[in-house]
């Protein structure tokens, strides 16, 4: 039987659903967030518009292919742009994202490019679907970790 520390590492926000650990919300949308309790009043307030700014340098995907990814309409996110904030549920999926990114980028030893490429490429896993196709649903976003410790563990069926 597997038994979970009380404590969190600094900087971690441990999902209870399936225990998967998140390093650091900085990482990739320039969030400070050392427990799930302040991640989530972040992503409960809205995250900054700067976040989906930060989120596309750290990715070198366009605003177009993040737009998408997060299920935000182009008139909708120039708005966003304006009023300086997303909505909750926009930054949930953009955390959600962030998540995938950053295990891709793991997975490929801190290579950027190349988890970039293959966030965008179709995966016979995913019934030939992209990783970020797949990521636009928590389902999803589950199924693209799934597949990416499957790749980090050699099992490639």
């Amino acid at each position: 039987m597997c038994r979970r520390s009380t404590q969190k590492p600094r900087g971690h926000v441990v999902r209870a659903d399936h225990l998967t650990t998140f390093r650091g919300a900085g990482g990739s949308l320039g969030l400070d967030a050392d427990s799930t309790q302040v991640l989530v009043r972040k992503v409960r307030d809205g995250f900054p518009f700067a976040t989906i700014e930060k989120f596309r340098k750290s990715t070198n995907l366009s605003m177009e292919t993040i737009a998408e990814l997060v299920q935000i309409p182009a008139r909708t996110m120039s708005r966003r742009k304006m009023e300086g904030r997303l909505q909750p549920d926009e930054s949930d999926r953009l955390l959600r994202a962030s998540v995938v990114f950053e295990k891709a980028v793991g997975l490929f030893e801190g290579d950027v490019p190349a988890a970039t490429q293959w966030l965008q490429t179709p995966q016979p896993a995913l019934g030939d679907h992209t990783p970020l196709e797949f990521t636009q649903t928590e389902v999803g976003a589950r199924e693209v970790e799934n597949l990416i410790g499957r790749l980090e563990h050699g099992v490639f069926t």
